[in-house]
């Protein structure tokens, strides 16, 4: 139950061409503290709950729990949620074996377009997309539990 992953800014909107799905997600955190998130998820018509635990160094990896739950459920814990809602669209890109999750995020975070990749280990090889940017891993700021609270839009350029 350990998620390792990689995030990137992305620099180009060349990634929707290549998108094989994409989905409407709205969140909200039940937990925002680093050493534990609660997360309250609907993607599309499904609802989801997540415990996700505090990264280990670099940022790359962390324990991670989810389960979906029905969606009525799921619509009355965001009611519960801290303040600070989470919009955004996902889309899929497969790129070799890997598939590229890209976040497009309106609201208070409009503006941000972020990528992440799960990989098997934080030494797995994988292609790059010619839209990927800056890695931003080990930056703590671009955790969506970050951004719930510190949004994108009231950042200093």
């Amino acid at each position: 139950m350990v998620e390792i992953e990689r995030k990137f800014l992305v620099k180009s909107a060349d990634f929707k061409e290549q998108a094989f799905t994409q989905n409407k997600i709205a969140q909200g955190y039940l937990s925002a503290v680093p050493e534990r998130t609660v997360r309250v998820r609907i993607k599309g018509e499904r609802g989801f709950i997540t415990i996700k635990g505090i990264s280990h160094q670099g940022g790359m990896s962390r324990f991670e729990w989810e389960n979906e739950i029905p969606l009525d459920e799921a619509l009355e814990l965001l009611k519960l949620c801290e303040k600070g809602k989470i919009e955004k669209t996902r889309y899929e890109i497969k790129s070799g074996k890997h598939i590229f999750e890209v976040d497009e995020f309106y609201g208070e975070n409009e503006g941000l377009v972020m990528a992440e990749v799960e990989l098997e280990s934080e030494t797995e090889p994988f292609e790059k997309p010619d839209w990927l940017g800056e890695e931003v891993t080990d930056d703590p700021r671009y955790y969506n539990a970050y951004l719930s609270k510190n949004p994108f839009k009231e950042w200093k350029k």
